[in-house]
């Protein structure tokens, strides 16, 4: 049996905490933490281009088996450390997911990329056949080959919502506004898909820039 890799991802509106703090909190503790997690394999963190209030974080991982580890458990958001509590308590959960990796199922995200695409959903009961069929056959294929994908990956949900997930790493995030991007997803297997579709989640997000050196 193939060991996919894992994914997990955490998103937050931040406009109502100390932005300084906050990143302070996350360069300096929460990510540092989960990087001495044996396991982890990647830590990136990403702000919304539309609602640079959105901070997101994801994470790659030998496994969603990783997260019920002891040490990860030691750290995890079910046992918070003091700075955690009190960031989280300011801020306004947007996502938190932990899905396995389907499709390709062993691709790491890349590292220095300028543009991430995340878009996460359920579906109406009895949709999961055709809609995996697509992605596979059809929707990742068309848009891992348009100008300025690096990579295109998709997901399922262990723990968490949204249940399904498809990620996509860009050059630039105006990659998938791009004519050649829309010209690749407009299809009618596409339309057949979209209404299937709940709860769409969609953040477009730029690499995350620390400002002020770490003191």
């Amino acid at each position: 049996m193939v060991k996919r890799l894992g994914l997990l991802m955490a998103a937050f509106d931040i406009s109502g905490c100390p932005e300084d703090e906050f990143n302070d909190w996350y360069d300096t503790e929460h990510i540092p933490d989960r990087e001495k997690v044996p396991g982890f394999l990647s830590a990136q963190r990403w702000i919304d281009v539309d609602r640079p209030e959105i901070a997101l974080a994801s994470y790659d991982l030998e496994s969603v088996d990783v997260l019920r580890s002891p040490q990860y458990l030691a750290i995890g958001h079910r046992n918070p450390s003091p700075w955690t509590r009190r960031m989280v308590s300011m801020c306004q959960g947007v996502l938190r997911v932990a899905a396995e990796q389907i499709t390709p199922g062993n691709v790491v995200s890349p590292r220095d990329c300028g543009g991430l695409l995340f878009m996460g959903f359920n579906l109406e009961p009895g949709a999961e056949e055709d809609y995996a069929h697509w992605m596979d056959e059809e929707h990742l294929p068309n848009l891992a080959k348009v100008p300025g994908v690096i990579d295109a990956r998709r997901f399922v949900g262990i723990e968490g919502t949204p249940k399904y997930v498809a990620v996509y790493h860009m050059t630039s995030p105006e990659v998938c506004t791009s004519p050649a991007w829309l010209e690749a997803r407009e299809t009618p297997w596409t339309h057949r898909i979209r209404p299937r579709t709940r709860e769409r989640l969609r953040l477009t997000c730029r690499p995350y820039r620390r400002e002020r050196p770490i003191a």
